[in-house]
């Protein structure tokens, strides 16, 4: 019997907020607060969006990545910045246990409990990311990543994929790119915690330039992927998604 859908969307990277603690720490690094290192321009505006349209529960960070990266696995390289990785280590275990484990664990509990419930739960990471990184152009309007590996991730990405194409053809739409689905994040902690028939963890990229443009296109592109998601979740005349595959802080 399929399992009714329970929709989530986050956002890791939402804000550059750096909490006055530590606050001396990022003395000289100003401008990176500023930059794309900071957070992801762009997508707590998409994720606030999503979920109203969708009446999904939202979870989401203001605070710096560069603080401590929420869409890092502990004991990754990057989990810390190079503000904070050579902070004394009673600091480092400090800002885990207030600013990482909190929103981690608030996320991971909501999908355990919606899954206990009966469920399949549509998680959805809204980030964004820079047109060119170390000298190579990305050459993507929007990214969408998953586990190929996953037939629920697979089809809805290929499903939302296509409803984009429909509505802005001249829009570059890539599957697994600028990242690959599978690389460390929130969504693969979470596959490795959830089955693939209970839980299907997607990130949404959106081209920083479409943001920086502001205005009426990037409303006009924020309407049209939300309205594309939801054509792509409920689209009926499509085969089941499921595949045969086994709050804030």
């Amino acid at each position: 019997m399929a399992r009714p859908d329970h929709i989530l969307i986050t956002c890791e990277h939402g804000g550059n907020r750096i909490p006055p603690r530590y606050a001396s720490l990022f003395a000289g690094f100003e401008a990176l607060l500023r930059s794309h290192r900071g957070y992801d321009p762009g997508a707590l505006t998409l994720a606030r969006q999503m979920a109203g349209a969708l009446a999904a529960p939202l979870f989401v960070s203001t605070t710096s990545r560069l603080l401590i990266d929420l869409n890092r696995s502990i004991g990754h390289p990057h989990l810390y910045s190079e503000a904070t990785r050579n902070a004394p280590a009673n600091v480092r275990r400090e800002i885990l246990e207030q600013h990482y484990l909190p929103f981690r664990n608030q996320v991971e509990a909501h999908i355990a409990d919606a899954i206990a419930h009966g469920s399949r739960v549509i998680h959805l990471s809204s980030h964004s990311f820079t047109p060119e990184l170390d000298g190579e152009v990305r050459n993507a309007d929007i990214g969408l990543l998953y586990d190929p590996a996953r037939p629920g991730e697979a089809e809805l990405c290929r499903r939302w994929q296509a409803c984009l194409k429909t509505s802005a053809p001249e829009w570059r739409v890539r599957r697994n790119y600028p990242y690959t689905g599978r690389s460390d994040g929130l969504t693969a902690f979470l596959r490795r915690r959830f089955p693939a028939d209970a839980y299907v963890g997607i990130e949404l990229e959106i081209n920083h330039k479409h943001v920086l443009r502001g205005g009426r296109p990037w409303g006009a592109l924020r309407s049209l992927v939300v309205e594309s998601l939801c054509q792509a979740i409920t689209a009926s005349a499509l085969p089941d998604l499921r595949g045969s595959g086994t709050r804030r802080s």
